[in-house]
């Protein structure tokens, strides 16, 4: 039986990157024509485990990157200047894109809108700690302060 590297994800066979032993007829009708596999020769499982590792080593520098950045958020403290009535309450509401916003503006990091969660939303001055999530398992809790303009 032929040996298969699978360049996509293959519900019945493994992930991507894998190395898999499949019928003749079966990579040669299915696997080849739709670029899910490619022939394991010895030079492509070689490519392939460096791909691998690449992948590998990319994915632990995004995550130290995540925790760093995640340190830094944590020590930062927002500023938020909006309009309110006299008794405090905001025209209008806080919104995630401005707390992104703020964050761009204070530490040059891009974070998503989507990923800054907020529990109600910002509709009085005061001090409110904010949650932006960076990665699946990396969070940092920002203190953001809304001040009367």
């Amino acid at each position: 039986m032929p040996q298969a590297i699978l360049l996509e994800d293959v519900e019945t066979l493994g992930e991507k990157g894998t190395v898999v032993e499949v019928s003749a007829g079966y990579l040669r009708n299915y696997l080849l024509p739709r670029r899910l596999a490619e022939v394991a020769t010895k030079s492509s499982i070689e490519a392939a485990a460096r791909r691998h590792e690449a992948a590998e080593r990319a994915e632990r520098e995004a995550v130290e990157k995540a925790r760093e950045n995640g340190a830094l958020l944590s020590r930062t403290v927002l500023t938020i200047a909006q309009q309110a009535g006299d008794d405090g309450r905001l025209f209008g509401s806080v919104t995630t894109q401005e707390i992104a916003d703020a964050i761009r503006d204070a530490r040059g990091l891009r974070v998503d809108r989507r990923k800054i969660h907020l529990e109600d939303p910002i509709r009085n001055l005061g001090t409110y700690m904010v949650v932006v999530e960076l990665t699946d398992d990396v969070t940092a809790t920002v203190k953001t302060i809304v001040v009367a303009a």
